[in-house]
Order: C-alpha cells, then structure tokens, then sequence
C-alpha cells in the first residue's frame, strides 16, 4: 500500500510542473475569455471523451449495415458489444503505459512542454527500439490507410448528392480540402470540430435509424447473412475495425490537462457510440437485407430527400474532423523525421506537413472500395495496431516482480488482480491473432482480391449504378 502511495506521489509531482505550464498557457486565453481559447483550447475530460466519441465512428456508421448482411444480425450485435468492450480495454492499456512511460521519463527531468509524446515513443521507453520500429510501422501504416478511408469515403457520399462528377473526380477535390488539415497544430485544437462531429454522427445514425423504419422492408425482402464463411469474417473483421479507432490515444491522452483521468473515458464514449451504431446497422439491415450485399454505402439505398442530403453533408464534414484526426501523429512522425516538430511557426510546419497528405490521395484513387477496404485494413493492421501489440507490450512491461510493485498504475478494481490481467491479455493476443488476423484477414483480402477483379485497380465509379457508370467512361 505504501508503494502505491509513493508511486502515486512520485506521479503527481512528475506531472505538476507540465500540467502547470499547460494551464498557464490555456489561462492567457481564459483570462478574458476569448472566442478563440473557447474554441481551440481543449484539455479537458469532456474534450478528451468528445475526441474519443468523434473519432471512434465516422464513415464506417455507413458501412456496418453491409456487415450485418454478411454475417446476420445476431452475430453483427453480439460482435459490436464484444469489441467495443475489447478495444476498451485495450485502450485503457495504452493508457496506463502512457502514464508509465511519462512518468519514468519525468522523474528524469525530460520535459514534453513543446514535445507531443507518440505510441512508438512509449513503446521504445518502455520496451526497446525493436518494440519502437514495430509499433512506428503498425501505427503509421494504419493511420495512412485510415486517412485514405476517409477520403474514399468522401468521394463515395457526395456522390449521393451530386453525380455530376465520378467517384475518382471527387476524390480529387477532397483530397485538396482535406489537406487543409496541416493548419490544425495538435489536439488541443480540435475541441470545436470534435463537438461538432459527434453532433454530426449522431444525426446521422439516428436518421438511418428513423428513415429505415420508416420506409418499411423492401419487397420480397430477404436476410440470409450468413452464408458465407468470407463474408462473415469479412464483416466481423469491419467490426473489429470499427473498435480500433484508438490508434491516436496517446496524442490524445497528450493533450489533456491532466492525462491520468483518461484510463475510463474510452469505455464511456463506447457506450456511448453502442447507441449510435447498434440502432442504425440493425434497422438498415432489417429493411433492406440481402440487397446490402452489393450496397456497402447504407446512403445508396435510403430514399433521397432533403434528411438524408443534411447528413451526407454532415458525414462529408466529419469525414474532414476524421481525416485531421489520422493524419495529425502521421505530421508529427514527419515533423520529427525532418527536425521540425519544435517549430512554432503554424504556416512552417503546415508546408513541411504537406509531403503527407500525397501518398494518401495515391492510395485513396489506385483502391477506391469503401467497405472492403475497412475490412482489409482491420484485418492487416487494427489487430496488431490496437489490440495485440498493447496487450504484448502490457504483459512485457510489468513481467518483473519488481515492476509490478512499482508500477504508478495498479490492476483496476474491476480486475485487481495481475494474474487475471495476464490472462486477459493472453486470450486478447490469441483470440485477435487468430479470428482477426488468421481468419479475417483471409476473409477481407480474398473480398478485396475480388473487387480489383471486378472493378480495377484506379476505378472511375466504383459500385456506381450502371447507367451512371457508363456516363462517366
């Protein structure tokens, strides 16, 4: 007991001295209250839970009602509650490993005060350079293709709206506007964007809900999901990618007044987001049913009217929130590489940013399939990013006795036990490994395999109805 309290201690007088001076950096701003402070300056729980909530869902609320066509609704419900719980817990790993590794490093004086710490720094404080590369690899490559999902998915809604354009052509023009991102600092920035695109979210989803009740079951409607062992592991492996989200909890925890709270607000915002994508994915798929099979866009089957143009719209603007929120640790790795990242100067670092953003609109016009790319992405990357390596990295990190004992954070009250911990941790490792790795990335990339088959490497229109097709070739 009396370790723990030394731990604690050691803890709070580590983190005073930077909670300090953030304040004092925010309290220049608050002093008069300032339109600006209020709404570019975030630090708090409630930033961090609206970072969270924002984050974890965007266009993959679109794509969920394609997944429960391909494994049926029981399985779609019951994997929703089972990953959202497993990526919570994996989060609130990366958490304690934040704190861990903050910790040790301030006790050793380093200050972070113009430094953004990253999950491959934790990973290399904690467990090593090997463990650095790794994670810097999974983590890069994951946020990439992440930001490439959101501007395929761009392309992909607003073609919904105005099909002036082909999908290709529209994902020229977002990938200029989503490079505007550069311009947003850090996370301490995004406070606005973040309460605005869970509101964005939310309308969307609960329209799903409304509209697919209220337009009834299609005729002759039929639910046969599953019937196929590669969709469903297709669909569970989107499901597991929809849980993932938390490849930027660390840059999140970082820019929190007081980082120590972050260890449950990942939980609260899935249990938050569960009303979201649980009512919508199950009202879609009760209406329109097998017919989801080849719509991965729930928007290409809702009937048009002005609701449903209020949230592509939405969705359009939160696709841009979600994008700045991928790319922004991919421009801090950047910014570190070429010798940047302490740079004051915003218009500086937004041109050294630039470089980016190019890949991304490469990759988001070569594989432009929104709904079997999540799937894929999930498989190959999710699994390892957000669930295998911190569950490893947890297990290795307190092996010792001795690292146990001094550990800042000790097992939560829910499991006070590091034995049960281990063993959690283990199953997490196994369970990922094999039916989301193993099987789901079979399953997705054999899905993926089969839509560059049919459409094309650098498709114009991809899933376009065919008389829209034609006018675009």
């Amino acid at each position: 007991m009396s370790n723990q309290k030394q731990g604690e201690e050691a803890m709070v007088s580590s983190f005073n001295d930077t909670d300090h001076e953030e304040r004092e950096e925010a309290s220049k701003d608050e002093s008069d209250f300032s339109l600006k402070s209020f709404l570019w300056h975030g630090g708090s729980v409630y930033d961090a839970w609206f970072s969270c909530a924002s984050n974890q869902v965007a266009q993959v609320l679109l794509t969920l009602p394609y997944s429960f066509s391909q494994m049926g609704m029981l399985s779609g419900i019951i994997l929703q509650v089972f990953y959202g719980f497993l990526g919570s817990w994996t989060a609130y790993l990366i958490s304690v490993l934040y704190v861990e590794y903050r910790s040790r490093k301030e006790k050793e004086n380093v200050n972070f005060k113009n430094h953004v710490i990253q999950w491959f720094e934790v990973l290399d404080g904690l467990l090593g350079p090997a463990w650095k590369a790794v994670g810097l690899a999974f983590n890069c490559t994951f946020l990439l293709f992440g930001s490439v999902i959101q501007l395929i998915a761009c392309a992909s809604n607003i073609y919904y709206i105005d099909d002036k354009f082909d999908k290709r052509t529209w994902t020229y023009i977002f990938g200029a506007c989503c490079a505007t991102t550069v311009f947003i600092p850090s996370f301490h920035n995004y406070r606005i964007w973040s309460f605005l695109g869970l509101g964005m979210t939310t309308y969307t989803a609960w329209y799903m809900t409304i509209a697919s009740l209220v337009h009834g079951q299609v005729d002759g409607v039929t639910h046969s999901g599953p019937a196929k062992a590669v969709l469903y592991f297709t669909g569970a492996t989107n499901i597991l990618y929809t849980f993932g989200g938390h490849a930027v909890t660390v840059e999140i925890m970082h820019a929190m007044w007081k980082p120590r709270r972050f260890k449950y607000i990942y939980l609260l915002a899935t249990l938050y987001v569960f009303t979201l994508t649980l009512p919508s994915a199950a009202a879609t798929y009760w209406a329109f049913g097998d017919q989801l099979l080849t719509h991965s866009n729930a928007f290409s089957l809702l009937p048009r009217t002005g609701w449903r143009d209020a949230a592509v719209i939405l969705m359009l603007i939160h696709q841009f929130i979600t994008f700045g929120f991928a790319c922004t640790p991919l421009y801090f790795v950047w910014e570190k590489v070429i010798g940047m990242h302490d740079t004051k100067s915003i218009l500086l670092r937004a041109l050294c940013r630039l470089p980016v953003v190019i890949p991304i609109w490469f990759f988001a016009i070569i594989f432009p399939f929104f709904g079997p790319i999540n799937s894929a992405v999930g498989a190959l990357l999710v699994t390892f990013t957000v669930y295998i390596i911190p569950a490893l990295a947890h297990m290795l990190t307190y092996r010792s006795a001795s690292a146990r004992q001094n550990a800042v954070e000790k097992p939560p009250v829910f499991l006070p036990s590091w034995t049960a911990m281990y063993v959690l941790n283990a199953f997490i490792v196994v369970w990922v490994l094999v039916v989301g790795f193993g099987l789901g990335g079979w399953a997705s990339m054999s899905n993926f395999i089969k839509q560059v088959d049919t459409f094309g490497l650098f498709a114009k229109c991809y899933q376009c109805p065919p008389s829209a097709s034609a006018k675009h070739h």
